[in-house]
């Protein structure tokens, strides 16, 4: 593949352009795991939330002071289906990476508990890309995709990955961040989650636990009391080190398994919470978000110190939307990322609504709030344009739009646009009503989702019912059918992974045939 920077200047290796490259702004995108809308002290929505008073996260808060946050914007349900729309700008409909990627070569996600082992149950999985991205052509049940890295690189930037990958299955090229187009990688590979997040535990490394999941490259800290978080942290200070001292470009996609399962305290912090009367659950996950805030402060102070702040764009943002089926995350089941309904796994605002900040030195205006919706796939275009390439192509066609006429001028993305989410699966072995198989869009104010289990259609005023519980399906049957006709559009333009009837073998009916 070849790439083209502004100019038309043709690219035959990273290292001949550096000289052409060094005013380009440094890139940071860091990426937290299932972090909730709400879980932070950062008020993202009209008012400040009870969640947002239980938090103590003054690095976020500093970078929302500091740059743009958006209220509206949205990832996919689960993690690989963003993660695959970040790396390849498709929306994960049209990708068809619609539930996590495999850590077991050969076997899909789902596998281990398909609906059709369920009495009771009327679906059957579709079949998917569950192999993830790949950069490679022919490889089974991935798609072929011109990574956004791969770009970066190409044009002179010292790419690095720290931390979660989970773009693709075992055994699959993009496995590797490496393939992917990363100079550098500390620690990512195809696990979806920590084993351990303590060093004591060599985070899951040890001869009875150690599993494909367990976090790689990081002995050194092996038998130490340095969290997950610390550690991935301070191996990604060291890498920056050489970019800087030589002063070229960099780009670095600060992954973070936080705050993903296993929800246990981060030990640094978890005793206040405990103090402030917080039930153990909900201290030890506060705890890991604090301990994710830290880990921001300190690369934020580490730019300063070397300073390379003034040039350095900062991207903070969740995978999808927080856990709130987790028992040991306490309080109560389903209401954990109030005022939204539901949460990870889920169609619903809770599942795909996210934290996202953007702070660009001298672009972005300091304490921004955008309204307008955004959607994971908007990075890909963005970064690139961010970073000054503009003329660069692509084996697929992105679905994404760039975001920075919006973040500096506050134009060029409509509000009225159409974002789809679709999740045509079983998240759990067992049957959640308000997380599995459903699909959603989201057009202007106006939601509709699609209950695939029992073919009912909701419609929702986001404007006026943030939390999803007043449903206006049968009393504006006009706004109902529009948007039925818009989804279903969507989903056949995208030929997206429909579940089959377990009755027929059939998939099942779109929203407007029904």
């Amino acid at each position: 593949m070849k790439y083209l920077i502004s100019g038309g200047t043709l690219l035959l290796s990273s290292m001949s352009v550096v000289a052409q490259t060094q005013q380009r702004p440094n890139i940071i995108f860091f990426l937290v795991d299932d972090m909730g809308w709400a879980d932070s002290s950062v008020a993202y929505g009209e008012e400040t939330y009870p969640l947002n008073k239980r938090y103590h996260t003054p690095n976020m808060d500093r970078l929302a002071r500091m740059g743009v946050r958006f209220s509206s914007a949205y990832a996919c349900p689960v993690s690989s289906p963003t993660r695959t729309s970040l790396m390849s700008g498709l929306n994960a409909a049209h990708s068809r990476i619609t539930d996590f990627t495999t850590a077991v070569p050969g076997v899909p996600s789902d596998a281990s508990h398909k609906p059709e082992a369920l009495a009771n149950d009327v679906l059957i999985h579709p079949d998917w890309n569950w192999n993830g991205i790949s950069p490679k052509e022919g490889v089974d049940k991935t798609i072929q995709v011109t990574p956004y890295v791969r770009i970066l690189q190409d044009a002179g930037y010292y790419t690095i990955h720290v931390g979660k990958g989970h773009w693709a299955a075992a055994g699959t090229p993009a496995a590797s961040p490496y393939n992917l187009g990363f100079c550098v990688n500390v620690a990512g590979q195809v696990a979806g989650k920590p084993q351990s997040y303590y060093g004591q535990e060599n985070y899951g490394n040890t001869k009875d636990n150690w599993s494909t999941f367990s976090t790689m490259n990081l002995t050194e800290y092996y038998g130490s009391d340095t969290h997950l978080t610390e550690a991935l942290t301070l191996e990604a200070l060291k890498t920056l080190d050489f970019p800087i001292k030589n002063n070229i470009p960099f780009f670095l996609n600060m992954a973070h398994h936080g705050v993903h399962t296993p929800i246990t305290p981060d030990p640094r912090f978890v005793q206040h919470y405990l103090d402030e009367g917080l039930d153990h659950g909900q201290a030890n996950y506060a705890s890991l978000i604090e301990g994710v805030d830290k880990s921001l402060g300190d690369i934020m102070h580490y730019l300063a110190e070397k300073g390379v702040a003034d040039n350095t764009i900062i991207i903070f943002m969740s995978d999808n939307g927080g856990n709130s089926e987790n028992k040991t995350k306490g309080g109560i089941l389903h209401t954990q990322n109030s005022p939204l309904r539901e949460g990870k796994g889920s169609c619903y605002e809770g599942g795909i609504r996210i934290p996202l900040m953007m702070y660009w030195p001298g672009k972005t205006k300091a304490g921004e709030k955008m309204d307008v919706p955004v959607i994971a796939e908007d990075l890909y275009p963005t970064i690139l344009s961010m970073a000054g390439i503009d003329d660069y192509k692509t084996l697929q066609e992105l679905d994404g739009e760039n975001l920075v006429p919006l973040i500096t001028n506050g134009s060029g993305v409509d509000p009225e646009r159409e974002l789809l989410f679709h999740f045509p699966h079983q998240w759990k072995p067992y049957q959640l009503e308000d997380i599995d198989y459903l699909s959603s869009m989201r057009k202007g104010d106006w939601k509709i989702v699609y209950r695939h289990r029992t073919g009912e259609l909701e419609l929702y005023n986001l404007k006026n019912d943030l939390s999803e519980r007043n449903n206006l399906a049968g009393k504006n049957k006009k706004k109902l059918k529009e948007m039925a006709v818009a989804i279903s559009r969507k989903l056949r333009e995208y030929n997206a992974s429909m579940p089959m009837l377990k009755s027929t073998g059939e998939p099942i009916p779109y929203p407007d045939e029904l």
